[in-house]
């Protein structure tokens, strides 16, 4: 093997069970990469991982929960013990939250998706900046969402942290543009992955939402989204950094 896109490079993965993040990963580690896969759902991690070593590449899982800072930080330390070193993230972790209007939502609501969608995301940065900013290299992919641009009814706190998230990926672009480490995010469009059916499946209401977001007449694919991750963790992408990325066939609409 080798000449893949990210050969040879060690990358960690959150939310890496399922969607988004288990698409990422196994496409990062069938361009070559090792891939710590990092999840809450412990056995959902290490299905991954086995699946990468079945395809015979190189993986290890973790238990990550991203709202608690000390989870994070021996997140990345594992992946340093692993591999040596880290030269790409890419931080998919997220939840919906509780669908419904703002004037209705609980403050635990809101604190509990910004927990996990923001603060978590700020502290999958924090420990992830400072082992690549200690080798002078390295590349972060945030997975906000087209809810980062836009306004979505009934869900309030989910478009928040994912517009935060963009806020997040242009100022540590800025803040380590001298120090070899590259930041941007991407935003997916409306993605067959188990969290958005279970969104549509929780009314009338919401099915009809997104698939007016959808003029192609279908959903995007996770792995058509982990592509477009793949390519801003691999060198191609070497002069690309605090960029938001549209990855959304109804893009064109807006």
């Amino acid at each position: 093997m080798g000449g893949g896109l990210v050969d040879g490079k060690a990358a960690l993965v959150t939310g890496g069970a399922s969607g988004i993040g288990r698409a990422t990963a196994l496409a990062l580690a069938r361009e070559g990469a090792r891939v710590l896969v990092a999840d809450r759902d412990a056995a959902g991690a290490e299905a991954v991982a086995k699946a990468i070593a079945e395809s015979r590449g190189t993986a290890r899982a973790v238990r990550c929960d991203v709202a608690r800072a000390d989870e994070v930080e021996a997140m990345v330390r594992a992946a340093l013990d692993a591999f040596g070193r880290l030269d790409c993230a890419v931080n998919a972790a997220g939840i919906l939250g509780a669908p419904g209007p703002l004037h209705e939502l609980a403050p635990e609501q809101w604190e509990q998706t910004l927990a996990v969608n923001l603060t978590g995301m700020f502290l999958c940065l924090r420990y992830e900046l400072r082992a690549m900013r200690a080798q002078r290299a390295g590349a972060i992919v945030n997975v906000s969402s087209g809810a980062g641009v836009l306004g979505t009814p009934f869900l309030g706190p989910y478009a928040a942290s994912k517009h935060g998230i963009l806020g997040l990926t242009k100022t540590a672009a800025l803040e380590n543009a001298r120090d070899g480490v590259r930041v941007n995010a991407i935003c997916p469009g409306s993605t067959d992955t188990p969290m958005l059916q279970g969104f549509m499946a929780s009314s009338a209401e919401a099915r009809k939402m997104i698939l007016a977001t959808a003029p192609s007449g279908r959903l995007g694919t996770p792995e058509e989204i982990a592509e477009a991750a793949l390519w801003l963790c691999s060198d191609r992408a070497s002069y690309v950094s605090g960029e938001s990325m549209l990855v959304d066939f109804a893009a064109v609409s807006r």
